[in-house]
C-alpha cells in the first residue's frame, strides 16, 4: 500500500493547510512541463496529485488511515502479532487508540471547516440583509448626530470595513481559485474540487448580491415607510445619501462579534 504521507513528505498528524502547502510545492517541482516530459517525473506528479486528493478530503483521509492501520497490524511479524491472549489484547487496545485518534482528527477537521465556513457566510449574509434595510429605511444617523456621534459612527465604519475585508479575503483564499495561478488540467481539477469557486464567480456573486439587496430595499421602502411613518419621522431620508455606505459594514461588524461571542459558549 502506497504511503501518501511519505509521498507528500508530511507527518500523519499534518493539518490540511500543511498538506496543501506540501502538495503545491512538490507538484510544481515534479510537473512534467518543468521536467521536459520526463516519464519518471510524470509518474511522481500523478502520485503526488493522488496523495493530495485523498489526504485533503477529511472523509477520504479517515478511510485511508483506517486501511493503513489494518495493514500495519496485519503485516506485523512479531510477538505483538501472535495469537497469545495478552498480545491480542494489546493489539486490540493499540488499534482502538489509533482508530479513535483518526476519528477525533476527522471530527476536528470538520469542526474547523464548519467554523471557517461560518466566518465567511455570516458576514456576507449580514452585509446583504443590512444593505436591504439601509436601502429601505435610508437612516440619517450620521446627519442627526453631533460631532462625537459622527466620530463613533466613522470609527465603527472603518473598523467594520477592515473586518469585512479580512473575512472576505480569508474566504477567497480558502474557497476560491484563480485561473492565473493554475496552468495545467490536473492541478486545476484538484484545486476546483477543494476550492469549488473561481474568484470571478465569487466576485460576481458579491456584486450581484449587493445590487439585488439595494433593489429589494428600494422596492419594500414604500411599505416600510407607510407602516412606520410616525415612529420613523426625522430618522429617515428621502434620497440615497452618501452616509448610507457607513451602516452595512457596521452591522457586519456587530453581527460577527455577536456570532463570535455566541460560539464561545457552544461547548
Amino acid at each position: 500500500m502506497v504511503n501518501y504521507y511519505k509521498v507528500l513528505r508530511v507527518s500523519q498528524n499534518a493539518s490540511r493547510a500543511e498538506i496543501r502547502s506540501a502538495y503545491r510545492r512538490l507538484a510544481r517541482r515534479k510537473h512534467p512541463d518543468v521536467n521536459d516530459g520526463d516519464a519518471s517525473a510524470s509518474r511522481e506528479f500523478a502520485q503526488i496529485a493522488k496523495a493530495y486528493q485523498i489526504l485533503s478530503n477529511p472523509k477520504d483521509r479517515a478511510a485511508y488511515d483506517k486501511q493503513m492501520l489494518r495493514e500495519t497490524f496485519a503485516n506485523r511479524d512479531s510477538v505483538f502479532s501472535s495469537d497469545n491472549p495478552h498480545a491480542r489484547r494489546a493489539r486490540q487496545m493499540a488499534y482502538e487508540r489509533r482508530y479513535n485518534a483518526i476519528i477525533d482528527r476527522m471530527i476536528e477537521e470538520e469542526r474547523r471547516e464548519a467554523k471557517a465556513l461560518q466566518k465567511v457566510i455570516f458576514p456576507v449574509v449580514a452585509l446583504f440583509v443590512s444593505t436591504v434595510f439601509t436601502a429601505a429605511l435610508k437612516p440619517e444617523f450620521w446627519s442627526n448626530s453631533n460631532v462625537l456621534g459622527k466620530i463613533v459612527i466613522f470609527t465603527l465604519f472603518v473598523i467594520g470595513m477592515l473586518h469585512m475585508i479580512k473575512r472576505l479575503q480569508a474566504g477567497y483564499e480558502r474557497y476560491t481559485y484563480s485561473s492565473e495561478d493554475i496552468h495545467d488540467s490536473i492541478l486545476r481539477g484538484i484545486e476546483e474540487e477543494n476550492r469549488p469557486y473561481s474568484r470571478i464567480a465569487a466576485t460576481s456573486f458579491l456584486v450581484s448580491g449587493m445590487l439585488l439587496s439595494i433593489a429589494v430595499g428600494l422596492l419594500v421602502r414604500p411599505l416600510v415607510v407607510r407602516v412606520e411613518s410616525a415612529s420613523l419621522a426625522g430618522m429617515i431620508s428621502e434620497t440615497l445619501a452618501p452616509e448610507l455606505i457607513f451602516y452595512p459594514p457596521i452591522v457586519v461588524l456587530l453581527v460577527d462579534l455577536l456570532h463570535t461571542f455566541a460560539t464561545r459558549f457552544e461547548r
